[in-house]
């Protein structure tokens, strides 16, 4: 359980029991220079968990049978709830299907026998910021444009062995045999 509080613009989530921190911060624990200390801290760590999840590109929505994520040479078996990464590549086997739900809501479905990469994702629309590259290497998938097909047309794409196709707001099945 967690819960989700603002100051001063920031979002402050506290896992587990937030009685703690919310006597804390409302005066009952300290005196207000710890407690602005505290508050700081928090912050700084809001900022810097966002600094560093700037890679990150979607989840892992549902799936069926053998899927994997192929993460900086490493193999991962995926679990419904993973988090998918710039970078990544995702690969069904025979008896594998997977649905992907990317930061800019866009959504992905692959069936048997699929393998796509990651090869771009940046989502951030207040620094004009946008871009969405995904590769299928073979096997099918379906696409759902999301917010970025919307605010930056050109920036998003599928590359296939065979071509580019760009997408503008569309839902498009994609089929590559090897």
């Amino acid at each position: 359980m967690f819960d989700i509080g603002w100051f001063y613009g920031y979002t402050i989530m506290v896992f587990g029991n937030a009685n703690l921190l919310t006597m804390f911060l409302m005066g009952d624990l300290m005196n207000p220079l710890l407690r602005c200390i505290l508050i700081s801290l928090i912050v700084a760590s809001c900022q810097a968990a966002h600094a560093t999840n700037t890679s990150l590109a979607g989840l892992v929505k549902s799936l069926e049978g053998d899927v994997r994520v192929e993460r900086n040479g490493q193999t991962i078996t995926a679990l419904p709830g993973s988090t998918l990464m710039q970078g990544d590549v995702i690969q069904t086997g025979s008896n594998g299907k997977v649905g992907l739900i990317l930061y800019d809501d866009t959504v992905i479905s692959m069936g048997f026998n699929s393998k796509i990469a990651l090869d771009s994702f940046l989502f951030d629309p207040n620094e004009k910021q946008l871009s969405l590259v995904t590769r299928i290497f073979s096997g099918t998938m379906t696409y759902i444009s999301g917010q970025i097909a919307k605010l930056a047309p050109s920036k998003a794409r599928i590359e296939t062995p065979y071509a580019t196709i760009g997408s503008r707001g569309t839902h498009l099945f994609i089929k590559v045999e090897e």
